[in-house]
């Protein structure tokens, strides 16, 4: 079966990376919640963009406020801006936990943060997965944590496909649906990786994207998504 991520998480319905798109994903029994992470000035921020006057009622740059007061921005039906451990609390050990890093520095307390949390027992390894734009940054991360799960984007078709997602020792590579094609969706496989699109929520492009043979998908709208997949299964299976 075909796994589904919320991205954001269900972010086509609440505000986006918010405590409230997280829980109405863990309501659908999704199999995975993306979720964007950056540093703020004493901490990590669970927000997509490097300035808040996207989603939300604050301005400047993230990395230049408090938690404190990213917590008391409205970010969305009165909801302030989670902090990672806050993420963490929340999901638990229900679902995989797949973290992309946008603008995010001091990777060894970010490291240390996720140690910490295993170790406690909050969240558990085989749940993480690490993704991001800056492979430089996977690098880094696998050789201090040789265990996690590193999630390789990409909005392009490489003329190598996946080779540069193997030789990261890469367990997934993220295509943007825009950039997806049999070949390069064949040439992950046979290298072992899991082939993840994002983001889907349109009937077609889910159609699409499985007809490619993909291992999963990102969406918005993961409650759809998760009946428009069992759909099509039962369409193929009938």
């Amino acid at each position: 079966m075909t796994l589904v991520f919320a991205h954001r998480g269900a972010s086509g319905n609440h505000p986006e990376n918010s405590l409230s798109a997280i829980s109405a994903a863990l309501d659908v029994d999704v199999d995975g919640i993306e979720l964007d992470v950056q540093s703020c000035r004493d901490d990590y921020a669970i927000i997509h963009d490097t300035w808040l006057d996207r989603t939300t009622n604050g301005r400047g740059m993230v990395r230049h406020a408090s938690r404190e007061e990213l917590n008391a921005l409205n970010a969305g039906n009165g909801e302030g801006i989670p902090t990672l451990q806050d993420v963490f609390n929340l999901i638990g050990t229900n679902t995989t936990i797949n973290l992309e890093l946008k603008h995010t520095y001091c990777l060894d307390k970010f490291v240390q943060y996720i140690e910490k949390n295993v170790n406690a027992g909050i969240v558990e390894r085989s749940q993480i997965i690490l993704s991001s734009f800056d492979h430089h940054q996977l690098v880094w991360l696998k050789q201090k944590l040789p265990w996690v799960k590193i999630g390789t984007l990409t909005a392009s078709i490489p003329l190598n496909y996946a080779e540069f997602a193997q030789q990261l020792h890469a367990y997934s590579i993220h295509m943007d649906k825009n950039f997806i094609n049999h070949e390069f969706v064949l040439d992950a496989k046979q290298r072992g990786l899991n082939v993840y699109a994002y983001t889907v929520d349109k009937q077609k492009d889910i159609e699409l994207v499985l007809d490619m043979g993909v291992d999963g998908i990102f969406s918005n709208y993961p409650c759809h998504a998760k009946m428009a997949i069992n759909k099509l299964s039962e369409t193929k299976g009938a």
